[in-house]
């Protein structure tokens, strides 16, 4: 069989569903929610309040998504169902997104009920799109078109935000009333963004069709099936300890991605500087993520990720003396520099370690571990805001979570996967 072209439809339409994505990742997820759960849902409550019920929204979300990863993998490569359940997760995200501009001044119950039924949908999305990867192209350029996928994501991510901050602050342009107006209309455009640039994945991904056989009770069987992925993956040394690596040093990863706002928010910088700031860090992160992507496929993932965790545990010591907003504004350009190279370089590396006959089941645990590592950042975050007022603490909480992951990433061995006999 031909190799197929580093570049064609399938390759672009797969990655341009990080593009639909990541309006929702940016513009909601990082900025728009955190702004206005503090300062309209939240109004007149102490900040660390708006910390612990973003900070335990997100743990919950992530719980759920670690509940049901492995059993959406499971179902999906029982039946060749992954852009379906793809899809219909997206456009649930969406319609919960769509749904945030509805809830008024004060009703934080139920925007938290919204985001955590939007952030399921997002995250669950994620499953069937990390595991389609190996269906548009080779493994020898699963670094590059990974790491083009989150370079995309960047990259409309941050054109949506900055019409976004357009809106908020000129609303008058739009016919807008004010900037609380924009930003309910802001969730309006992230939904239909969403499900728009969703679509092409839908038409032109092609998925191969699994040989395992599909059963009415393939449901009822997906918890039992759970229990034979774990045996199964225990079986891939190499590929348990990377995920252990990756379970500790991207909660950290995420976790700076969900708090930065409300960090900034809580050193007492202005709405519209933390706007900016991540817009930045967005614009940084397109060139950025592509250079990574390049090196990833010339010197190897592994390389890569190191320099990523050196920079984050850089960042947060020096977050620890922050007091000035351009700090704020150099931190986000280095972060956007790494942030999208140490997502896709380490979905590559595992693309590159697993099997690849059952990529649903294993992409399934890949980020049920992810949404487990979502559960505890936020929850360290949780803990701190409980603990103490004073916001610093949760970057101590989370340094370790950089060098722990690097130390076990060290162990990882690059190259095809090797079952232990």
């Amino acid at each position: 069989m031909p190799e197929r072209p580093l570049l064609n439809s399938k390759v672009l339409a797969w990655a341009f569903y990080d593009w639909a994505n990541s309006a929702f990742a940016l513009s909601v997820l990082a900025v728009l929610f955190p702004l206005f759960l503090g300062t309209y849902w939240s109004g007149g409550d102490p900040g660390s309040a708006a910390t612990a019920r973003l900070a335990w929204i997100t743990t919950a979300a992530g719980a759920i998504v670690f509940i049901v990863a492995p059993i959406f993998g499971t179902i999906a490569d029982s039946g060749s169902f992954r852009k379906r359940f793809l899809i219909v997760l997206a456009f649930a995200g969406a319609i919960a997104t769509i749904s945030l501009s509805l809830v008024g001044e004060g009703g934080w119950q139920l925007a938290l009920a919204l985001y955590m039924i939007a952030s399921v949908g997002f995250y669950s999305s994620n499953i069937f799109y990390d595991s389609l990867l190996i269906d548009v192209t080779e493994p020898r350029y699963y670094s590059f078109v990974s790491s083009l996928g989150f370079s995309l994501g960047y990259l409309g991510g941050a054109l949506l935000l900055g019409i976004h901050v357009w809106m908020i602050l000129a609303p008058d342009t739009f016919g807008l009333a004010g900037p609380d107006d924009a930003i309910r209309f802001a969730f309006v455009s992230v939904g239909i963004w969403w499900a728009l640039f969703a679509s092409p994945l839908m038409f032109l991904v092609p998925e191969r069709r699994s040989k395992i056989a599909r059963t009415d009770r393939v449901v009822r069987a997906a918890y039992f099936e759970l229990r034979r992925t774990i045996s199964t993956i225990r079986r891939y040394r190499n590929v348990v300890i990377f995920l252990v690596a990756y379970w500790l040093f991207i909660a950290g990863v995420f976790t700076i991605i969900v708090m930065a706002v409300n960090y900034g928010q809580r050193l007492g910088f202005s709405q519209q500087d933390l706007v900016t700031a991540l817009l930045i860090t967005n614009f940084a992160g397109f060139p950025a993520t592509l250079l990574y992507g390049y090196f990833g496929h010339r010197f190897g993932p592994k390389l890569g990720i190191y320099f990523a965790l050196l920079v984050y545990i850089g960042m947060c010591i020096w977050a620890l003396y922050m007091t000035e907003v351009r700090q704020f504004y150099i931190m986000a350009v280095i972060i956007g520099c790494v942030q999208g190279g140490v997502q896709g370089l380490s979905r590559s590396l595992y693309a590159a370690i697993i099997p690849p006959e059952q990529p649903g089941e294993f992409f399934g645990f890949y980020n049920m571990l992810t949404n487990f590592a979502r559960v505890l950042g936020p929850l360290l975050v949780g803990i701190a805001a409980t603990v103490s007022d004073d916001p610093k603490w949760v970057l101590l909480a989370l340094m370790p979570l950089f060098v722990g992951g690097g130390m076990v990433l060290a162990v990882v061995r690059e190259g095809p996967p090797k079952e232990v006999t």
